[in-house]
């Protein structure tokens, strides 16, 4: 797997996936979008730890600058 997410985009993944746990911690979403909103949280950040996102291969995208 050669990673294809850069710092920034790591970041902001992770920033959207607390702020997405603290709303269905704190019950403010809830039912089946509050699970679907959780699945998608978990998601953004397995995929920052890896760096790498899937979604980015069938499109040759990376936001990880060349050299790093």
């Amino acid at each position: 797997m050669k990673q294809n997410m850069g710092s920034i985009d790591r970041t902001i993944r992770t920033i959207i996936a607390l702020v997405i746990a603290g709303l269905y911690f704190t019950h403010t979403i809830s039912g089946t979008i509050a699970t679907i909103a959780l699945v998608l949280a978990i998601v953004f950040v397995a995929t920052s730890m890896i760096s790498w996102c899937p979604m980015y291969l069938p499109f040759g995208m990376s936001t990880k600058k060349d050299g790093k």
